[in-house]
């Protein structure tokens, strides 16, 4: 779902992983048509990212005492 979310509505993917003020730059980005394209492959980037970090952080939390 917030895959398609990064290719639709880019400045709105970055709220939803945290990141407000990537997201209000991204809007500014997308407001332009060129810059829809780049501001969807931002996204998609960011979110490959937060997927990343979240895997990463529930290794490191399995193996905490």
């Amino acid at each position: 779902m917030r895959l398609l979310i990064a290719l639709l509505l880019p400045w709105l993917l970055f709220f939803t992983v945290g990141r407000p003020i990537a997201g209000i730059i991204c809007l500014i980005l997308q407001i332009t048509l060129l810059g829809w394209i780049p501001a969807a492959i931002w996204a998609v980037y960011a979110l490959s990212q937060y997927k990343t970090d979240k895997k990463i952080e529930a290794a490191f939390g399995e193996r905490r005492f």
